[in-house]
């Protein structure tokens, strides 16, 4: 385990496994993610309360799921940068941050789009809700201290910090409908429970998380290799490949 920990953090190695996997992640994600969505929004049965507004769960629910994930990831490379000092941990930051900015963005919008049918209004100050756009904002202030520090070391030490401050949303997030009377609904679905919802609703729906999780894979490869192309051009291996590449 530890010699697969020491690998991971040359850029020259995890740069090769990515390109060997991204083929892989990409064609399993888009298979789940699209069986789940198509099953989801054109044969899983009408809700019996909601109708078909409820059928926006197959795209709100991963990417509300991905969103707070992607930020839990970002939180342990985070703890790797600091204590470690493993370029790659801050490479991985940097690359998903933009991710996670975009999936935050698409759950406010599903959501807003599902709470107009449903709660009668587009926008709540609800505590999910609001905890949710907190996400938002602090995904927007990862990259934007990333960009204002020019150098590399220092702003990866800044950025390390501001994503472990602002982790202790993630669990107001996830109970803040147990916390507090808010009009968001509960989980859709607990892995340590048995669903609410009948299979032919909730297997899309695992689907679709599946998929995505596997799409958010395939992104964070490609973003990862475009940073240590950056990061590492004045390097040999680099220089290399990009020769072969032009040849």
């Amino acid at each position: 385990m530890w010699q697969f920990f020491h690998k991971l953090g040359s850029p020259k190695w995890f740069y090769g496994i990515a390109t060997r996997l991204m083929p892989w992640l990409l064609a399993a994600g888009a298979l789940l993610l699209l069986s789940g969505v198509v099953w989801g929004l054109a044969f899983a049965p009408k809700d019996y309360l909601q109708g078909n507004s409820y059928r926006i769960i197959y795209i709100h629910v991963p990417a509300a799921f991905l969103a707070q994930s992607a930020y839990i990831m970002m939180a342990v490379a985070a703890v790797v940068t600091l204590v470690w000092r493993m370029k790659l941990a801050d490479v991985f930051v940097k690359a998903v941050a933009p991710v996670g900015l975009w999936l935050t963005f698409l759950a406010l919008f599903t959501g807003a789009v599902w709470g107009k049918p449903t709660w009668g209004t587009w926008w709540v100050w609800d505590a999910r809700l609001t905890s949710m756009l907190i996400l938002l904002f602090l995904y927007g202030g990862v990259i934007a201290l990333g960009r204002a520090i020019s150098d590399e070391k220092s702003a990866a030490r800044a950025t390390a910090v501001l994503v472990l401050v602002g982790v202790v949303n993630i669990p107001i997030i996830k109970y803040s409908v147990e916390w507090w009377n808010t009009l968001h609904q509960p989980a859709t679905f607990k892995l340590t429970e048995k669903p609410s919802m009948p299979p032919e609703m909730w297997v899309p729906l695992l689907l679709s998380v599946l998929g995505l999780y596997l799409i958010f894979g395939w992104l964070a490869c490609i973003r990862m290799q475009s940073e240590i192309l950056i990061r590492e051009s004045r390097t040999r291996w680099v220089r290399e490949l990009v020769m072969a590449g032009r040849n």
